[in-house]
């Protein structure tokens, strides 16, 4: 059999990198970046290079099962695909039946291909699609909203081009993007400076010119500092604010006591190095990235440091800028058709959303709400119940805090649905597991990138299913033909292909060479005069009426966070790079590399302790405690404590995962209700735990 090319997505983490994959007698001969995609320069990551080891992986779901014990004990039934579908057709149509179609959740991990899953639930006739986004970006994404009236994918991080790159709570060379990766190593190499801003020193801060380590919950303090020396010293971009910014007096004055001097009593910086960076950057304006952050569900007051980043990009001229942060073009900003939408098969529900986003919340983003309010819905019945749960590739007892709590809350559901490919608590968990094939394994609908050349792309099938699971599509239309949701009972990914690609002037062997179809010829970057804001004002509104509104101030006074209790440490979390939360951590590959996780420790901290590097310590919160090794190290601040994300498994199908580390998710008592009101997202370091030898 001859050997072919492939062009495909990765699925390995939520980055979706384009991928090339040479497939040969039915196998994966060699599988690499995508050559013809910009700034992927062919790359992947260790994660992307263990594809297909989830496809040799025996202990993943292979099959539909049906619950037969209580769940979560691990009784299962196997069935065919046709019972599987029928049976979980049923069961909803029995839920919307007593309860109405609003009934019914539906969460997975956003991206791309999104659009199928948000038409299937609202072809059931639910408004309640929601993503992981609550325990990851959502406070970027509203603070964007708040300044921008656009959300956070409304910019380009432009990194190849930058002459000063700031990341902050964003640890870029270890949670990777390769394309990111690559531009910034490139900008680097051409002058660029790196500020990193963590709390401890991460692969990151190593390459970093400029190292910040600050107390944990201060990076606000930081950002008003910067925004005082920016305006105080009049090294901000006066011509930029003069165009675009809406309040700029009332912001003058808001940041008026805080000062270098009174920052560094906050923070652990000296005001020497706090005005050496704010000139830092004031020279290398408008060509300045400060991230805003990426996994920002940390504090209580996290909105108000990513919504800070931004003004002060707004104040160095960034926003639009070459080497700042450009606006995003869409297909439309080109002169060209975007892809036709499947929700648009299906009419919206007109019902309010469950987690009362929109209407109790209104200043918040409606597309994705919020998970962990819907679960209240589940628990509380307010404003109406939830009896069904579809958690495709989703995994809330691993993501969210208080794990035992989520399952009580759980067994208030009539129905919860598991769409995955591999093992999960949340599967375990199900009363249905519907096995997904693996990316290599399967196709998806058509997907649009925007950005400086915007583009769509295809995931192809590089290879024919092992076990007996299914593409995405596959599941979900055949679930929507049972269910009677006719627009949608699609009989091939073709057909949905050709849906999508009607009045774009593309047709699907414009695909063929590889894998993507430019829709510009030259990146587009808008001159300050051509900018759009989608503000009431058409400006960037220091004061948002919305929030305002709500009794959320758009500039909220500082309050210092909380130190530990005496004996205690904040309880911090992140990535790696070979790990992606907790779906890759039983992949044969990825296990070698990592199999557990360890505990970063001060070493002052320690020598308190009395416990020195690779003692095996017992860390505790609320009467949940595990044990891992200590990492004795003075790269991180003596206030907190760290760990990789995703371990901590106890799933018997997990042979290798399984009583490896410890899961931070379950040191998190009363974490479901601990949320920022104005960013919405949960605030998952906000928890102390106690470490000891055992």
């Amino acid at each position: 059999m001859a050997g072919k090319k492939v062009y495909s997505v990765c699925g390995m983490c939520t980055v979706r990198c384009p991928i090339q994959v040479e497939v040969e007698h039915g196998k994966v001969k060699f599988l690499q970046g995508n050559p013809f995609a910009s700034g992927i320069e062919g790359a992947v990551c260790a994660r992307g290079s263990a594809g297909p080891a989830l496809i040799d992986d025996d202990e993943r779901p292979q099959y539909p099962l049906i619950r037969e014990g209580a769940r979560g004990e691990g009784k299962w039934r196997k069935v065919s695909w046709e019972d599987a579908l029928d049976y979980t057709a049923r069961r909803l149509q029995e839920v919307m039946a007593v309860h109405g179609p609003r009934a019914v959740l539906f969460s997975d991990r956003g991206g791309p291909f999104r659009d199928l899953h948000q038409a299937f639930i609202r072809g059931l006739g639910s408004p309640n699609w929601c993503n992981h986004d609550a325990s990851c970006a959502r406070n970027v994404q509203h603070a964007a909203q708040s300044l921008f009236g656009f959300g956070r994918k409304g910019v380009v991080y432009d990194l190849k081009n930058a002459r000063h790159v700031v990341l902050q709570t964003r640890n870029l060379f270890e949670a990777i993007n390769v394309k990111e990766s690559n531009d910034l190593m490139t900008a680097l190499s051409q002058g660029c400076k790196l500020t990193v801003i963590d709390i401890r020193a991460t692969k990151t801060a190593a390459q970093a010119h400029r190292y910040l380590q600050v107390r944990p919950g201060t990076d606000y303090a930081l950002n008003l500092a910067v925004i005082h020396e920016l305006l105080a010293a009049r090294l901000y971009d006066e011509e930029f604010a003069r165009l675009w910014i809406k309040d700029l007096e009332a912001l003058m004055a808001f940041v008026e006591p805080y000062t270098p001097r009174w920052a560094a009593q906050e923070t652990g910086l000296t005001a020497e190095a706090i005005q050496e960076f704010a000139r830092d950057l004031a020279q290398a304006k408008p060509a300045v990235i400060w991230h805003p952050g990426w996994m920002n569900a940390r504090y209580r007051n996290s909105f108000y440091m990513s919504r800070t980043a931004y003004i002060i990009n707004a104040l160095l001229g960034a926003i639009g800028a070459k080497g700042g942060l450009p606006l995003a073009n869409s297909p439309g900003d080109v002169g060209r058709k975007g892809l036709k939408k499947l929700v648009d098969l299906v009419p919206k529900p007109a019902e309010k959303r469950a987690d009362g986003v929109g209407w109790r919340y209104p200043h918040f983003d409606a597309g994705p709400g919020l998970l962990h309010l819907a679960f209240n819905a589940i628990d509380t019945g307010d404003p109406y119940p939830l009896k069904a749960y579809i958690a495709y590739r989703h995994d809330p007892l691993m993501a969210l805090p208080e794990p035992e709590r989520q399952k009580q809350i759980f067994q208030k559901l009539d129905l919860l649905v598991a769409v995955t490919f591999s093992w999960s608590d949340t599967a375990w968990f199900a009363d249905v597991v519907l096995p997904l094939s693996p990316y290599l394994e399967r196709e998806s609908i058509l997907a649009s990138k925007n950005g400086l050349k915007p583009y769509f792309f295809t995931r192809q099938r590089a290879l024919e299913p092992r076990f007996d699971t299914r593409a995405d599509w596959e599941i979900l239309c055949g679930l929507a033909q049972r269910l009677e949701v006719d627009a949608l009972a699609f009989k091939s990914i073709e057909d949905i292909w050709a849906y999508q690609l009607q009045d774009t002037g593309v047709s699907l062997a414009d695909f063929a060479a590889t894998g993507m179809v430019n829709l510009s010829d030259a990146p587009r970057y808008r001159s300050r005069e051509e900018l759009k804001f989608t503000t009431p004002s058409g400006k960037i509104e220091i004061i948002n009426d919305k929030w305002e509104s709500q009794g959320l101030p758009s500039l909220k006074p500082y309050e210092s966070p909380a130190r530990p209790p005496a004996g205690s440490f904040r309880l911090t979390f992140g990535r790696c790079p070979v790990h992606t939360q907790g779906h890759t951590v039983n992949n044969p590959l990825l296990f070698e590399q990592m199999p557990e996780n360890v505990l970063w420790i001060n070493e002052q901290a320690a020598v308190a302790l009395g416990i020195a590097d690779g003692d095996l310590v017992e860390v505790g919160s609320n009467g949940h405690r595990g044990c891992l090794k200590a990492k004795v190290t003075e790269f991180i601040h003596p206030e907190a404590v760290f760990m990789v994300h995703g371990f901590g498994h106890t799933l018997p199908v997990e042979s290798r995962a399984s009583g490896k580390g410890v899961a931070d998710n379950a040191l998190m008592p009363t974490g479901l209700d601990l949320w920022d009101p104005a960013g919405g997202a949960v605030a998952l370091q906000e928890h102390f735990v106690t470490v000891r030898k055992p």
